[in-house]
């Protein structure tokens, strides 16, 4: 948390910088009228390029350029779109041409509008409400965007890779190969995580999902780090997901001693039992929505952060400023190695806590 207000302070006063130089040079070139738009719509573009870099898309785009006519060019792979709408409707998104055509699927017209598909007419007309909201009816939407095809591409990657480690030790105890790299953190991840906070009888059943959701977030925050643009674990929706995975394992798990301490806490006088139980069940809603966030913020902001610190470098027009940019966004990137690992930790520790208060046996007479 620290970390991250120290480096909002700083791209905070890097864009007061920016201010200031921007109006010097406009005093001494030429006058403010004629300076300011192009400084204005640098700045939208940033911004706009940042919040397409955090959302979710159709297609997998690696980059855009402007050809001599002055037109958009996409150099990208497009994604199945898969659409219940009277029916099943697959088809390319290619036909979308990244969201500036209507698509027109057997009679029917669909258009993405802010990354989501809605139906419309031939024109591709999209009607809103007081409040500016699309009120154009939606489909049923299960398409294969970017973030769904890497789920199951690193889905997919750690299956192969512990399959592959489970045939070497059958053949042989010691571990070759990348499974060298592997049993360091299996071992640690169940010697300094399941047992201390689970316990030696129940661990095992919970050690397959702790090694599951600790290489998945670990794996996807590193694809984040890339310029592929990959931002899974800044989706809420996937955080959600692991977050209500882990909440379901804890309720289903939990023991009577773990709902007499939820609903009727032994030692307690009656009155503060009466109080303390709706308190105490709406804590079990809390901490998944906890989870959910910690992860969602943390990978959110430091992607804000670093596309905020690396369009610095395109404001500032001299030396100086752009190589003090380039600086920081590097030593940030270190950093958010850092946070990759640190955000898998910290979700796979509470995990475990969580599962070890559902099993444990107390002994209420002392």
């Amino acid at each position: 948390m620290y970390k991250i207000d120290l480096l909002k302070t700083l791209t905070f006063l890097f864009f007061a910088i920016t201010i200031s130089v921007g109006a010097t040079n406009n005093t001494v070139e030429s006058s403010s009228a004629e300076q300011e738009p192009p400084a204005k719509n640098l700045k939208a573009e940033i911004k706009e390029f940042i919040n397409h870099h955090l959302l979710d898309s159709y297609d997998f785009t690696l980059y855009s350029y402007i050809n001599d006519e002055g037109e958009y060019k996409y150099i990208s792979a497009p994604l199945p779109v898969i659409l219940i709408d009277s029916g099943l409707k697959v088809f390319s998104s290619s036909n979308f041409q990244y969201g500036e055509a209507v698509a027109e699927i057997d009679g029917q017209y669909y258009k993405v509008y802010h990354n989501k598909i809605y139906k419309t007419d031939a024109l591709g007309t999209i009607e809103f409400n007081e409040e500016h909201h699309p009120t154009n009816e939606k489909p049923l939407d299960f398409s294969i965007t970017k973030n769904v095809m890497f789920i199951i591409l690193v889905g997919l990657m750690m299956l192969l890779m512990f399959k592959r480690m489970a045939n070497s030790y059958k053949k042989n105890p010691i571990p070759t190969g990348f499974g060298r790299l592997l049993e360091p953190i299996i071992l640690y991840i169940r010697n300094e995580i399941a047992i201390p906070t689970i316990g030696e009888k129940y661990y095992r059943k919970y050690m397959s999902y702790l090694l599951t959701v600790f290489f998945f977030i670990w794996i996807i925050n590193l694809l984040g780090l890339t310029p592929l643009g990959i931002n899974v674990t800044n989706n809420i929706a996937v955080t959600l997901a692991l977050a209500l995975t882990t909440y379901f394992i804890t309720t289903f798990s939990g023991n009577k001693n773990y709902w007499k301490h939820v609903f009727w806490m032994p030692g307690v006088p009656v009155l503060m039992k009466i109080i303390l139980a709706p308190i105490e069940l709406l804590g079990t809603f809390i901490k998944p929505f906890s989870l959910m966030i910690r992860l969602y913020a943390n990978i959110t902001a430091g992607h804000i952060v670093m596309m905020s610190i690396i369009g610095l470098m395109f404001v500032f027009k001299n030396w100086i400023g752009s190589s003090l940019s380039f600086g920081l966004a590097f030593a940030l990137s270190l950093l958010e190695l850092l946070v990759a690992v640190l955000q898998a930790y910290i979700f796979t520790m509470l995990s475990a806590l969580y599962f070890g208060s559902a099993v444990e046996e107390h002994d209420d007479n002392h």
